[in-house]
Parts: structure tokens; C-alpha cells; sequence
């Protein structure tokens, strides 16, 4: 017999997860991203090697942290670490709605103390300012590849919503078993991999607060976008999934069901 989960356990779960999320993947970006290693050629020739992980590296890092969370406290809480995971579970039946505002509460003070950790370490480096440099999502001047706002809305919504498709159908009673984590995961890094040129990647409201106030530089200004966005689409991908696949069926008509 399964033992219930009391509430409070349910939102230190996503606390510790959204934590994780961000000091690990925006962590990652801000320690890791760009390294370069000083060389001499065989010519005597000053150089400079780039050792840093990269956008992919980033990618693979918040795809790595909910892997290893999901693994870890999926079972507690569901394992969102994202108020639009969380949106999206509630809408599409998987979560009741009275326990949307816990939830959303404990992400953001988790990915708030996530920031505050990369931040606190990032400090230690003589010379590092925070303006700027603390992996935070923007659009217009404030994107790494000059999106504008129409630009970076339509990807963080499609992300976002596939996300929600994702997470749903992995998690879905005929799914196979055990892997959902890894399908999460891997999708997380995907997203990253598409999108860290357009918007940094947010898909996560908690993720983009937790780095916002800490980076200035604009940052806090367009917060309002990776709140919206992402949660436009986790509502979208709420509807999707049981809409289109409930039941093993397409909800207009065929039955996929063996």
C-alpha cells in the first residue's frame, strides 16, 4: 500500500527540484559556458583554447538537472519545477487546481535561491559583475541572438506547449515505464538547443525569476514575457494532450487503441 504524500512534502519536493533547475542549468551558463584556456603554439605563439561546454552544454545541463530530480522527488511531488509544468498538469486533469498555488510558491522560492547561489558563487571571482552575466532571458537588445518580442512569444509558447505534450504522454499509464524522466529530460534539452539563440530559454517562469533581479540589465523589465509566455503555453499543452489522445483515442474519431 502506498503511503500518501502530505502536502508540505509536496512543496519542499518542487522547492529542492526547482533549485536544482536553475543552480545546475543557469548555473552552468554562468560558470561554464564560456571558459577559454591560455596555449603556446609550437611557434611560441600566444593562444587562446576555447574549454568551455557551449550552448550545448547548457543544454544538456538543465536537461541533466530534471533527469536526475524527477528520479529523485518525482515520486513526492509529480516532479514540475515549473509553474507552467504545473498550469499544464492542472489543466489537463493530473492535478487538482487547489494545490496550483503551493506549488507555484515553492518553485519560485526555489529558483529565487538557486540564483542566489550562482550569484553568491559568482562573486567569489575577482573582477565578475552580475550585469548581465547571470543567464537570464530577454528579448530585443536583451536576446542573445536579437530576437524581437513577436519572435521569442511564438517560440516560448510552441516550446512550451510541446513541453506540456511531452511531459504528459511520458508520464501517461501506457507509457513504458521508468522512462519518463529520461523523455522529460532529453525534451528540456532540445528546447534549450533550439531556442538559447532566441530567448536564453525560459520555458519556466521560477527559472527566469530566479536570475532576473540578480542580472539587472534589463532583465527585470521583460520578466512579465517569461511568465506569460510560458504559461500561454503550458495551458495549451494542458488542453492538447487529453483533447487529442485521451483514452488512446483521437478525440475525432479513430480509435488508436489496441
Amino acid at each position: 500500500m502506498t503511503t500518501p504524500v502530505s502536502t508540505p512534502a509536496k512543496w519542499l519536493a518542487e522547492l529542492f527540484g526547482t533549485f536544482w533547475l536553475v543552480f545546475g542549468g543557469a548555473g552552468t551558463a554562468v560558470f561554464a559556458a564560456k571558459q577559454v584556456a591560455d596555449a603556446t603554439s609550437k611557434h611560441g605563439q600566444a593562444l587562446e583554447i576555447q574549454v568551455g561546454v557551449g550552448f550545448l552544454g547548457v543544454a544538456l545541463a538543465f536537461g541533466l538537472t530534471v533527469v536526475t530530480m524527477a528520479y529523485a522527488v518525482g515520486h513526492i511531488s509529480g516532479g514540475h519545477f515549473n509553474p507552467a509544468v504545473t498550469l499544464g498538469a492542472a489543466v489537463g486533469g493530473r492535478l487538482p487546481w487547489r494545490d496550483v498555488p503551493g506549488y507555484w510558491v515553492s518553485q519560485l522560492i526555489g529558483g529565487l535561491l538557486g540564483g542566489l547561489a550562482i550569484f553568491t558563487i559568482a562573486n567569489g571571482k575577482p573582477g565578475w559583475e552580475a550585469t548581465g552575466n547571470m543567464a537570464a532571458n530577454g528579448y530585443g537588445a536583451h536576446s542573445p541572438g536579437g530576437y524581437t518580442l513577436v519572435a521569442v512569444a511564438v517560440a516560448e509558447i510552441i516550446l512550451t506547449a510541446f513541453f506540456i505534450v511531452v511531459i504528459l504522454g511520458a508520464t501517461d499509464g501506457r507509457a513504458p515505464k521508468g522512462f519518463g524522466p529520461l523523455a522529460i529530460g532529453l525534451s528540456l534539452t532540445l528546447i534549450h538547443l533550439i531556442s538559447i539563440p532566441i530567448s536564453n530559454t525560459s520555458v519556466n517562469p521560477a527559472r527566469s525569476m530566479g536570475v532576473a533581479f540578480f542580472n539587472g540589465d534589463g532583465a527585470p523589465a521583460q520578466l512579465w514575457a517569461f511568465f506569460l509566455f510560458p504559461l500561454i503555453g503550458g495551458a495549451i499543452g494542458g488542453v492538447l494532450y487529453p483533447l487529442l489522445f485521451q483514452n488512446g483515442k483521437l478525440r475525432f474519431g479513430t480509435n488508436v487503441s489496441a
